[in-house]
């Protein structure tokens, strides 16, 4: 009985330290241009690392002002991240979402806001956002 409380415990101190990641890829488009509109709060290695992984696929980027709209070009993209510190700085939360003539058609999530003890939290996040970036756009520019 002591060792199924034991495990239960260690069950229940683990389920916390979840790390969530889920990307609906975009619908094929033919364009070959993403405007990406700004997001002031994220810092700016982010859309640096993001703009990077758009143009490796063909794309060409235009950065637009916070205060576009996700009608002002054919295919926008919006984008969200945060970081926290726990014993070193990391990127607990990225979000880029893709837009076709103000229609969602794509999705990326990266979310380890509860990882907790979870030492995979503390990854490359330029890495994570070529991954998510490559998952989201599969076939590349004008495919």
């Amino acid at each position: 009985m002591k060792k199924i409380a034991v495990l239960a415990a260690c069950t229940l101190s683990l389920t916390g330290c979840a790390i969530h990641q889920n990307v609906t890829p975009v619908e094929i488009f033919a364009e070959k241009q993403v405007c990406l509109i700004e997001d002031t709060r994220v810092r700016q290695g982010f859309v640096e690392s993001y703009k990077r992984a758009l143009e490796n696929k063909g794309y060409l980027v235009r950065r637009m002002p916070a205060s576009a709209s996700i009608t002002d070009c054919p295919v926008t993209s919006t984008y969200a991240a945060t970081w926290r510190w726990d014993l070193a700085l990391y990127m607990s939360y990225a979000e880029i979402k893709v837009y076709r003539n103000g229609k969602a058609i794509g999705e990326a999530k990266y979310d380890a806001k509860q990882a907790g003890m979870n030492t995979g939290k503390w990854i490359d996040a330029d890495k994570k956002i070529v991954e998510l970036v490559n998952q989201l756009f599969p076939g590349g520019a004008g495919s």
